[in-house]
């Protein structure tokens, strides 16, 4: 019962937001941007929330908690450190400066503002669509089985339930009410995760007990059988944290900020957010080692994605439970309304008013970025309902193929003056080739690795490449750099 009624004064919470998001949605840049108003605590727990999705509490907690012990705290402070905070202070000032000199507002416009290629925004367009839609299916997936699971309701309906949710509060408010449900769903987040490693600690017989005793089982349970591949535990620090600074979902949160005054702050707050939040989940996967002695198989293979939410069932009271159901829940609301949004942009702002229809009224463009919006929750569905096996790969590949195609272009359009057109589209394939290439040499397993690779890459080919090639006009990079 409890479960039920805190979910559902989540989701009246959540309508509400859209409802107030709505009254202050006039134009495009109000619907994506917040109309660049938003200040510097709901950008950071926008920014944080948006970061970890349930995947980092029940995927990648047990999978690298199990693997790495303790270690796979790194992961946490990588996260917190470099994809967070240095993440503000590099690229927060320069895109909010840089995005206004040039009018954009999503990163294929600035791709294309910024080295001046006709076409550059329609390719980075499609790669947003093709991996990103995909990947905010996957997350529609993990919270329909999770409903499944604790209302005793069957996928599809489950599924419909999240669907709903979604579109009804992203479709009305947008980015403004995108921000306040990821303000709401932060705090959600903060409070379910400390609550959650807490209560498993002290069952687990306390702080400094459990540190010693994860320490000695990790030991016994993996480190005795086979040294861990602390090369893959490098790169997923690398990926996770510096693969978001290429994130359009993640970027996006610098175009909208209120001022430069805010990134300071904005910077500190996320950083304290993404350290409870990612320590606290990390933690709680590395505390597996205190209930199981092997890993948890379903039909008899290891499924490492059932480790935390079976300790979390056989441990944890239903009351804790009902929290955490709503940390998992906000987790995944958070990243999916700003992947629904993301992509919805890649075709209504850079594909339709970029080449098909650049005179549509602010009237019409917001009325297609709702409709759009809708449309791709819709396809999200599909996608989550019927699994097609192309899908599946899509997902897997979508982080190294995107962060490996835009990270470099961006990076370098914001520092470097010389960096020219040809160097970005180079860097852009690239980065993309090498992903999709050694994921199939290397496999699904060492993804990781190759997404890492293919994020440094392009750092390579961009340089290279502007070198040997005419400079960028004068009157662009004086327009470009303006105030920097």
């Amino acid at each position: 019962m409890l479960p039920i009624i805190l979910v559902s004064l989540f989701v009246a919470a959540l309508i509400a937001a859209g409802i107030w998001g709505m009254k202050k949605t006039t134009t495009l840049n109000d619907f994506f941007l917040g109309s660049r108003s938003i200040g510097p605590w709901v950008s950071a727990f926008s920014y944080g929330a948006s970061y970890f999705s349930a995947v980092v509490f029940i995927g990648f907690a047990g999978k690298f908690g199990w693997g790495f012990g303790l270690n796979s705290l790194w992961i946490a402070f990588g996260n917190a450190f470099l994809g967070a905070f240095l993440a503000w202070i590099v690229l927060g000032r320069r895109t909010r400066t840089m995005t206004q000199n040039l009018d954009v507002v999503t990163m294929p416009e600035f791709l294309q503002e910024r080295y001046g290629g006709r076409y550059f925004k329609m390719i980075a367009a499609v790669v947003i669509f093709l991996f990103l839609l995909p990947y905010a299916a996957s997350v529609f997936k993990g919270l329909g089985y999770l409903f499944e699971v604790n209302f005793n309701v069957s996928f599809d309906t489950a599924l419909l339930i999240m669907v709903a949710i979604v579109a009804v509060y992203l479709i009305l408010g947008g980015y403004f009410a995108m921000t306040m449900t990821d303000f709401i769903q932060g705090f959600i987040m903060l409070t379910g995760a400390v609550v959650m490693a807490l209560i498993l600690t002290g069952k687990a017989g306390g702080f400094i007990y459990s540190i010693q005793q994860i320490s000695a089982n990790f030991y016994e349970n993996v480190q005795s059988h086979s040294s861990p591949n602390y090369l893959l535990l490098a790169s997923i620090i690398f990926m996770t944290s510096f693969g978001a600074w290429g994130m359009p979902q993640m970027v996006q949160k610098f175009y909208s900020i209120k001022n430069e005054k805010v990134i300071k702050i904005a910077a500190f707050t996320t950083l304290g957010f993404c350290l409870i939040i990612s320590v606290c989940a990390y933690f709680t996967g590395a505390l597996t080692h205190m209930f199981f002695d092997s890993p948890v198989t379903v039909n008899g293979i290891v499924n490492y994605d059932a480790m935390v939410p079976d300790m979390l069932i056989k441990y944890l009271p239903q009351g804790i439970m009902a929290i955490i159901l709503l940390l998992i829940l906000s987790a995944s609301m958070s990243t999916l309304s700003a992947l629904v949004l993301v992509s919805a942009s890649s075709i209504a702002i850079d594909l339709y008013k970029g080449h098909i229809n650049p005179d549509i009224s602010k009237r019409n463009s917001v009325f297609m970025m709702r409709f759009l919006s809708g449309l791709f929750i819709l396809i999200s569905y599909m996608i989550a309902r019927y699994q097609f096996s192309f899908i599946v790969t899509l997902m897997s590949l979508s982080w190294g193929v995107v962060a490996g195609g835009f990270l470099a272009p961006y990076v370098y359009g914001l520092y470097w003056k010389r960096t020219t057109l040809i160097g970005a589209k180079a860097g852009m394939v690239g980065g993309i080739a090498t992903a999709i290439i050694l994921f199939y040499v290397m496999g699904p397993e060492k993804s990781p690795i190759a997404s890492s690779i293919a994020i440094i890459t392009p750092f390579i080919i961009v340089p290279a490449v502007s070198l040997m090639t005419k400079k960028p006009s004068s009157r662009r990079i004086v327009k470009a750099f303006k105030g920097i």
